[in-house]
This record gives C-alpha cells, structure tokens and sequence, in this order.
C-alpha cells in the first residue's frame, strides 16, 4: 500500500497493522482484528474530537507515558469500565509493539507506555452450573419435536465438547465424525484457524445422530452448516445472538424446578461448567487445555481450574492436616484465673 504518511506519523502504519499483519502474518480472528481497529478508531477521535489534534500531526513522540496516561484517565472518566479501558491501552500498546518492529527508532517509544498501569479489575467468581440435576434437567429441556431436537443438539454439544459459541457457529456437516468411528469427534477451527479435534461422549453420538437424520437427510452433501437456520428459503449459519437466545431460553424454562441455576445462563457458561468437570474429575490441566484449545495451559488453570466447595471442604478437613488441632479435652495451661491473668501479663 503506498503510503499516506511518513513513518514518523503515528497513524502510518495502522493499514497495514489491521489489514496484513494481523490476519495474514498473525494470523487473528477476524473478529480480534475488528476490536484492534475499533480500539485504534477510539483512540484517533480522542485525539481529534477531544483534544484537536490532527492524525497527520500527531507523531510516534508525541506518544509519552504521561500522554497514554491522561488517555487512561480519559476513558475512565467517560464511563469505560476496568476492563474495557486496559483493552483500549492493550490495542495502543500492541501497536507499538508492532510499529517497533518495523522502525527500529520506536523502540524506546514502546519501551516508555509498556510501564503505564493498568486499572484494577475486580476479581469475581465465575458462575457454573453446580447442580449436576439442574444440569441434566436443563440439557433434557426441549420437547421432543423437530425444533426441540435441534435446540437439544445445541445445548448438548456446547456442554459435552466445551466448544466455543463461535466453534459451533462455523461447524460444517463434515467436521462431525461420529458415524463410522470408533471414538467419536468433532474437527474444531478455533481462534487463529487452528485445527483442533474434540472428543464427543457415548451419551451423545445417539442424539447428534438423530439430528442429522432428520435435518441433513442428504448426508452427501457434507460441506453445509451443521447447525443452520432457513430464512425466506435461504439456508444460512445460525447466529450466535441466536444460540444465546435458545441456551437462555431453557433455562428460564427450569428455574422453577432448579432455583439454584443461574439466573443468566450463556454458551460460555456450559464451557465453564464443563471444563471445570474435568478438572473435579482429576484430568490432567494439559489435558483439558488441549481439547479447549488453549495455547497456555496458564490460561485453562486461570479460567477454568476452580475447585468445588466440597473439594476445599475435603481437602482443608484432611486428617493429616488436622490432626495438629488440639483437642478440647487437652488440660489448659492455668488453675484458676488469677493464674490466666498472670500468664497474659496483667493482673
């Protein structure tokens, strides 16, 4: 691409940043592009509409630390939430990163803004479906129609392979490989393209195998949809806003008799409660990172490894830990309590 503006320029190299390094060299998502460009396209109207500053002035130098700072406090004043202002920092920061790469010179640019704080994110638990009932009630949920079974399929391959929403979304009929198979799985393209296959359990095989009966009677036809919506005769992927709607769906549906659910209940939900299944179960962390598609197990463990309170209660009521307790029927270490006062340094 020719250049628009020279190199010293901050936006020089924002082009080829979203359209060739990152899909092509860096191989992201598009949907992680589409965020890098929204957190750069954030960052030109500050500098624009907030400050007047024009893109073809604003120079790499002009990037200080006391200037992504002020840029922090910014986004903090205008409602952003902790989370959402360290993405913002994190998509400046990635660029330079990049931008250093490319112009030697910038390094000690990015050098400067990588020691900026970040804001304190609050740490909160991450709800899972604790209650193995509520959890087959709700997998069990939809009625045994048409719809129903495909609703079921939805619900139960989400759960039983910890696939992303995305992952399900981009299924075609013949990642699934449970026909003639010994151990049955699914091909999985996660993040970055990546190639992955995901077991599918005995309990399962019977239910995908129904569904494809009746929605893929044509088992030919092997690059279409797996899970799929027809709209004014047109048959297309399914959305994700849609799979949230059905996976909401059921389980308001079995509240009443589960209170205990939670009251939102999304895709990642039943990728939580699965994951974290496996680690109660004592699979290996390298193990369940691999069948998540994780490329650091540090991320699975951070996510997805939380131990249940029966596990903490057990653990904590080890006999060999206790067992330093003292016992009530111990003899105390004083008559009366003249002799306790005088054991505690008073009178």
């Amino acid at each position: 691409m020719n250049k628009v503006l020279n190199e010293d320029r901050f936006f020089s190299m924002t082009w080829d940043y979203l359209h060739v390094y990152l899909p092509t060299q860096h191989r992201d998502s598009p949907k992680t592009a589409k965020s890098y460009e929204d957190g750069l396209t954030i960052f030109r109207r500050y500098l624009t509409d907030t400050l007047s500053v024009s893109m073809a002035d604003f120079r790499f130098e002009d990037l200080t630390y006391d200037f992504l700072l002020d840029y922090r406090i910014h986004l903090a004043e205008t409602g952003c939430k902790p989370r959402t202002v360290n993405h913002r920092l994190a998509v400046i920061m990635a660029y330079m990163r990049y931008a250093a790469s490319r112009k030697t010179a910038l390094t000690q640019i990015y050098l400067n803004i990588a020691d900026v704080p970040y804001m304190t994110v609050p740490s909160k638990i991450r709800e899972i479906i604790e209650d193995k009932a509520a959890l087959e009630c709700f997998l069990a949920a939809p009625k045994p129609s048409k719809k129903g079974i495909r609703d079921q399929i939805i619900l139960v391959v989400l759960y039983d392979t910890a696939i992303r929403v995305e992952e399900l979304i981009n299924l075609d009929l013949s990642d699934i490989c449970i026909m003639a198979e010994e151990n049955p799985y699914i091909r999985v393209r996660g993040k970055g393209d990546k190639e992955r296959f995901v077991p599918v359990s005995d309990k399962s095989v019977p239910l995908i195998r129904q569904y494809i009966e009746i929605y893929h009677p044509d088992c030919t036809k092997r690059s279409v949809p797996f899970i799929y919506t027809v709209l004014k005769g047109r048959t297309g992927r399914m959305s994700a806003r849609n799979i949230e709607r059905i996976v909401q769906k059921y389980a308001d549906q079995i509240r009443c008799l589960h209170p205990s659910i939670p009251e939102k209940v999304y895709p990642h939900m039943l990728r939580r409660t699965r994951a974290s299944g496996w680690y109660r179960d004592k699979v290996p962390i390298e193990t369940i990172a691999v069948v998540l598609g994780h490329a650091d197990t540090k991320t699975t463990r951070k996510s997805y490894a939380s131990p249940s309170v029966e596990m903490l209660r057990q653990q904590l009521n080890n006999e060999k830990l206790t067992d330093a307790v003292p016992s009530s029927t111990e003899e105390p270490l004083w008559k009366d309590d003249r002799e306790l006062a005088r054991l505690c340094g008073i009178r």
